[in-house]
């Protein structure tokens, strides 16, 4: 079998971007950046003031308290939009709203809760710093200076420097459209009459779900029951798609057709297992027009780990992203996790912080078909291929669930 690694690696050399297209930037929110952007002006385009209050000559305040306030004279009052009409002189100020230019002669604002004033003359009543409460020039953007670059998750701040340099209509990876194929003949559908000798099919609606949260289109293929025909003819539909997620049949039983009927087809199989807990029978292979294929196990919690391991990196490489994995924090271990030692475990938990650190604790029991263990779950726990238990207190890597932050490198490396 394949370490984790080793699978995750295979799997990103043999998945490919699916392009680019553009979008308004109404609809660029939760998209990857295809192009690089560069600021177009100076923001803010002038010395500004970064409080409601006075613009005046740090000379004039030096010094100035509540029992010996500085006295200056008002001589003009500059909104935010606005430009100063007079300059500052020495013994003068100017009132000032945050985000109005700063006048000549001025170097400093005093908030206005630190004055009082009779509408003629302000009373300054604490000394400030010369450039206290002004944002320079530029200090935000700078004309010409590169923003955001290829592989940018553009979440509300980037769509936010987007508006600021009135990118109307951004290049961004076209999402890819995954079929998502459930196998058995023990599966009812969501359409089904309900029968309580039929398994629920929740693996095609989970895998939905994730896709469209990793920034996939899922397409659903439906169910193919334990018939050859049935299974080669949808799974010859679904690869007309970008993508393909398949979960069930993958096992070696005598029903189990996903593996003679993948062969049949020419998919070219990079691997059967890998050494994961749960989840070892997740194959990956590529048709001849460059499909990937996923084949997932049938167990529905099986299926999800196996999605968020290998399924989320391919797909945010798909969609050109820089950052491939899902983000990794380190926790204290709330309790003890036995385990075996020979593959890698991933502990479905809560996440809580405590004042002095923050503790990862199982959500309960962690059989692979028990889907409530995952409602709820903030995380996986990373139970490494050569530990055979982990004990409270100890120091462990945490994949972090359904959370739009991603990271560079996999949380896992085996040696």
């Amino acid at each position: 079998m394949k370490t984790v690694s080793e699978a995750i690696k295979t799997v990103l050399e043999h998945t490919r971007p699916c392009g680019a297209e553009e979008v308004s930037i109404f609809d660029s929110a939760g998209r990857v950046l295809l192009e690089d952007v560069y600021s177009n002006r100076d923001h803010p385009p002038y010395d500004v003031s970064a409080m409601d209050g006075y613009a005046v000559r740090s000379e004039d305040i030096g010094g100035a308290s509540r029992e010996n306030p500085a006295i200056l004279t008002i001589v003009d009052d500059i909104k935010a939009g606005s430009m100063p009409q007079r300059a500052v002189e020495s013994g003068q100020a100017a009132r000032i709203m945050t985000g109005a230019p700063l006048p000549q002669g001025a170097d400093t604002v005093v908030r206005v809760e630190d004055t009082d004033t009779d509408g003629r003359v302000v009373k300054i009543l604490t000394t400030s710093a010369r450039g206290t409460d002004i944002r320079r020039k530029g200090e935000n953007l700078r004309e010409g200076e590169p923003l955001l670059h290829t592989g940018t998750d553009l979440k509300p701040a980037e769509v936010g420097i987007l508006a600021m340099v009135k990118k109307k209509v951004v290049r961004v990876g076209r999402s890819p459209s995954v079929a998502v194929l459930s196998t058995g003949d023990e599966l009812e559908g969501l359409e089904d009459e309900f029968s309580p000798l039929k398994i629920p099919d929740a693996n095609s609606y989970t895998l939905m779900a994730q896709l469209s949260l990793t920034g996939a289109v899922p397409e659903l293929a439906g169910i193919a029951r334990d018939r050859k025909e049935e299974l080669r003819e949808k799974l010859s539909r679904a690869l007309a798609y970008d993508a393909v997620v398949v979960s069930g049949g993958v096992s070696v039983g005598h029903h189990d057709f996903v593996r003679e009927t993948i062969k049949e087809l020419d998919i070219d199989m990079k691997f059967w297992r890998v050494a994961i807990r749960p989840g070892h029978p997740f194959a990956f292979g590529i048709s001849q027009e460059g499909v990937p294929l996923f084949a997932l196990p049938g167990n529905p919690v099986s299926a999800m780990v196996c999605f968020e391991v290998f399924v989320v990196p391919a797909i945010r490489k798909m969609l050109g992203a820089k950052r491939l994995f899902r983000k990794a924090v380190r926790v204290a271990v709330g309790g003890t996790v036995k385990d075996k030692k020979g593959r890698t475990n991933f502990v479905r938990v809560r996440i809580e912080n405590t004042p002095t650190e923050t503790v990862a604790r199982l959500t309960g029991r962690q059989g692979s078909g028990i889907l409530m263990n995952v409602v709820g779950a903030d995380g996986l726990l990373i139970v490494p291929q050569e530990c055979d238990e982990l004990k409270e207190g100890d120091s462990a890597l945490c994949q972090l669930l359904s959370v739009q932050s991603f990271q560079e490198r996999p949380p896992v490396n085996e040696v």
